[in-house]
């Protein structure tokens, strides 16, 4: 007896109200916000203003980090404490070319950055050759985090490590680059960092018209990592990866292989990450080890959990929410801003497991 099996239909991108409500974001962010700034003047109550614009921009920067998280997390079951890292790797791959970009313009009115002048550097070390081109740097900015997520990757995949051990792992990773990048022998500024940027593309970056740039570059970037990610998680790849997810040992003797299906979105959630770092730092001013810290990885977990780390548009809602939070208590109440930051990812773990976004599906579907 011939028995067919027939596949269920492939659904769409984004449903009708899903582009609408896509469509809106983009109106908002790439054509309302520039009006609200730069046209309306700063006495009317419709004006948005700048430190406004430059905190969306730094939201909207971590807002990537989280939804690259919930590609590995949330739909590939992987969870990573070292994300911080390609974050960095992508702000100082974009923060060399604007040290460079500073010329002569320096403390030492020297051609070489101020900080290698005061150590007594006499020329670029290596690994600074190509950070002179804005082409070369754009592709350092994938190419370096992709490259260092897929070496780290391969070999912890191809060992089945996995679970809290993996977890453990990318830990220990991103605190060992953090120290390296603190060393000054290594030419990444040591604790200071890359700060005081003049000009990107021969262009000044401390005006009205390049900080609106930027800000609408990283809107179309992260409206554009979304509906990427929504394309993966809807196709055949993405079914095997939640299929990874929910039981691997089933996906090996149905005859997949889970090593290569973990390394790629392992290595396009590093890429991901290194953009975001690559947008953040022009319009931050300064890219320091700190952003290695494990506590900065841990933090982009959270964001993810806090949104709902099983759906994409959760890790985004999650970053605004729990960063608009911080922005507000870093100011009003700074001492308490990290116990409030456990207690949230403490009752985020225990009463709402599927994040704000899951929670807000169950009471649509309740009161169906």
């Amino acid at each position: 007896m011939k028995t067919d099996f027939l596949l269920p239909a492939k659904k769409p991108l984004l449903t009708g109200m899903g582009w609408c409500a896509f469509t809106a974001a983009a109106a908002v962010l790439c054509a309302l916000v520039p009006v609200l700034n730069l046209v309306v003047p700063e006495g009317s109550a419709l004006h948005l203003s700048d430190f406004a614009v430059a905190l969306t921009a730094k939201i909207m920067c971590y807002a990537i980090c989280a939804l690259a998280m919930g590609l590995i997390w949330g739909y590939t079951g992987i969870l990573s404490l070292g994300h911080g890292l390609f974050f960095a790797l992508g702000g100082y791959a974009m923060g060399m070319y604007l040290m460079r970009q500073i010329g002569l313009d320096g403390n030492y009115k020297s051609a070489l950055p101020d900080f290698m002048v005061f150590l007594d550097w006499k020329e670029l070390p290596w690994h600074w050759a190509l950070s002179g081109s804005f082409g070369a740097t754009l592709f350092l900015v994938v190419a370096v985090p992709g490259l260092v997520a897929f070496v780290f990757g391969y070999f912890a995949f191809r060992s089945r490590i996995k679970g809290v051990y993996f977890s453990i792992i990318t830990q220990a990773m991103t605190f060992a680059a953090m120290l390296l990048f603190f060393r000054n022998e290594t030419g990444f500024g040591g604790n200071n960092g890359f700060t005081d940027f003049k000009r990107i593309v021969d262009i000044p970056i401390a005006t009205s018209s390049m900080r609106m740039t930027l800000f609408v570059m990283t809107s179309v970037t992260l409206l554009t990592f979304y509906l990427l990610a929504r394309w993966l998680v809807g196709s055949k790849f993405g079914r095997v990866l939640q299929a990874v997810r929910d039981a691997e040992s089933r996906v090996m003797f149905s005859g997949y292989s889970p090593l290569g299906y973990k390394l790629t979105i392992w290595t396009i959630s590093a890429m991901m990450c290194g953009v975001a770092g690559a947008l953040y730092v022009p319009q931050v001013g300064i890219i320091n080890p700190s952003e290695m810290s494990p506590a900065n990885s841990i933090e982009i977990a959270i964001w993810a959990a806090v949104g709902g780390r099983a759906t994409l548009i959760g890790p985004i809602v999650g970053a605004f929410l729990v960063n608009g939070a911080k922005s507000w208590l870093t100011v009003a109440y700074p001492e308490f801003w990290l116990y409030f930051l456990g207690a949230l990812f403490i009752g985020v773990t225990l009463f709402l497991p599927d994040g704000v976004v899951g929670l807000i599906k169950k009471l649509k579907g309740s009161r169906a």
